[in-house]
């Protein structure tokens, strides 16, 4: 089988991995599997609120609960290791208060990551402009029955952190936990919409200074598409090309609305793009040309954006539906994503996308010792035809129950469904205890307030962009 070493908190290959996964091969290295098969541990990525469209959009911003960072963080962990994810890209955003509440938010999360051994690549996501709609806050506050607007404008009072905020957060995140094996800080650019030019101004000289990686969703959906047209009269890539994003720092998350010519200059640059399928399912925001992606070599990750389509974090089951969503019409297998090509993005693609880099992502001599033993029964009983690759097999049929063991750095975290540093019952016990008591005050108004606005972001965004003018990259149906 191979050997891993963990010295301390460093693991790393010390020998051959005879059944790792070869990314973006449909076979494995002999000898062939018997009771059990490794496979590179997975990367994932997520963001602690959804990110959605109009009416989930604005009213899971609204009516989120306050919840205990640490429990939730943990909670999330045990999901997403269960499916056999070990790095994690943590997109925070939405913590009320100022410098101090956010910094010591940010620090529960990441000490929830570091008590149960996963990895995790932190970033606080700035947004200092149109928090609610694609509009200037006070305008929009402007324009709603004036009933509404001492409730919204308390709303709005609740996030406190400035642009010179955000760059100190930044700097005593890195200085503080940037170092840790399992522990690295980039940026966050949330979005375009939510970004004002000295926010971009600001972030890019930082990415650049600190040779940090970014991670920011873009044209997620076609109300994103038209808002970059309405700002800059041209693509949301054309605009943040101006400030020197581009390149091989920058992740984009979902570009579900990327013209043709966006992934020409993505391809070019060597950007990433983080493909969130679940996401994009349950929000309407559309289908990501992933086939496009693949078509001119852009290495592409594969994300959850919070939670998959039955409300969890599996991998297993996102890169069967990766691998389902972009099956177009027609005979040619290279049009349409392989099992081989899925893992990549769950791999190495995602692994190129954070700080840790070619660190981790695949079993070689030499890297970290992150990997997950799949019980070979779980897949092939009562029976697998022969002639069916095991990586076929793994990706098409392996769920959680199949996942036996999982490592980070060498050091083993969750065997056999149990984790090993962390007690899972006790935290979940916790969790539930913490949201047992009826909601205070100010999430009452929040409540209230989210059903009252809806009618009027409703108006806001009708007839926002006009459909016709889309032309489609799939051709999954026909009306004529």
């Amino acid at each position: 089988m191979g050997s891993a070493h963990g010295a301390g908190n460093l693991g790393t290959f010390i020998g051959p991995a005879g059944l790792a996964l070869i990314a973006g091969s449909s076979n494995f290295v002999s000898p062939e599997a018997t009771a059990n098969a490794l496979i590179p541990a997975m990367n994932y990525f997520t963001g602690l609120y959804i990110l959605a469209l109009i009416a989930v959009l604005f009213r899971a911003r609204l009516v989120a609960r306050r919840v205990d960072l640490y429990l939730d963080t943990l909670y999330s962990a045990f999901e997403m290791i269960a499916s056999g994810i070990t790095t994690v890209q943590h997109l925070h955003g939405w913590v009320p208060g100022g410098l101090a509440a956010v910094e010591a938010g940010a620090d529960e999360v990441i000490r929830a990551y570091e008590d149960i051994g996963m990895r995790v690549s932190y970033s606080f996501a700035l947004r200092d402009q149109n928090r609610l709609v694609y509009q200037n806050d006070e305008e929009f506050t402007a324009s709603v029955p004036a009933e509404l607007r001492p409730a919204l404008q308390r709303h709005f009072a609740r996030f406190q952190v400035s642009l010179a905020d955000y760059g100190a957060l930044f700097e005593r995140l890195h200085a503080k936990h940037h170092n840790k094996e399992r522990v690295k800080i980039q940026l966050a650019p949330a979005n375009l919409h939510w970004c004002s030019d000295p926010a971009l101004e600001m972030l890019a000289d930082y990415s650049r200074r600190y040779d940090a990686p970014m991670h920011m969703h873009l044209v997620e959906t076609a109300y994103q598409k038209e808002y970059a047209r309405r700002r800059g009269g041209g693509t949301a890539l054309d605009y943040i090309d101006r400030f020197g994003f581009l390149g091989p720092r920058l992740t984009l998350g979902h570009g579900v609305w990327l013209n043709e010519a966006d992934l020409d200059r993505i391809a070019a640059t060597g950007t990433h793009i983080c493909h969130n399928c679940s996401s994009n399912f349950r929000l309407r925001s559309g289908v990501a040309p992933l086939n496009a992606f693949e078509q001119r070599g852009i290495d592409t990750a594969i994300g959850l954006d919070e939670a998959g389509i039955n409300d969890d974090r599996d991998m297993l089951q996102e890169m069967r539906m990766v691998l389902r969503a972009h099956r177009s019409p027609g005979l040619d297998e290279d049009d349409v994503p392989s099992t081989g090509q899925v893992l990549r993005m769950a791999t190495t693609g995602g692994a190129m996308t954070t700080p840790f880099g070619s660190r981790i992502g695949s079993l070689a001599v030499g890297k970290s010792a992150d990997l997950v033993l799949i019980n070979w029964d779980k897949i092939a009983y009562p029976y697998l035809d022969p002639e069916t690759s095991i990586l076929d097999a793994v990706v098409q049929r392996g769920k959680t129950d199949a996942v036996d063991l999982v490592m980070v750095a060498g050091e083993v975290i969750c065997e056999g469904g149990r984790f090993t540093r962390v007690d899972r019952d006790a935290a979940l016990r916790d969790l539930h205890q913490s949201l047992r008591h009826p909601l205070v005050a100010d999430e009452i108004e929040r409540r209230r307030l989210s059903k009252a606005l809806l009618p009027h972001v409703r108006r806001f965004y009708a007839g926002y962009f006009d459909p016709e003018t889309h032309l489609p990259y799939y051709r999954p149906s026909s009306r004529v």
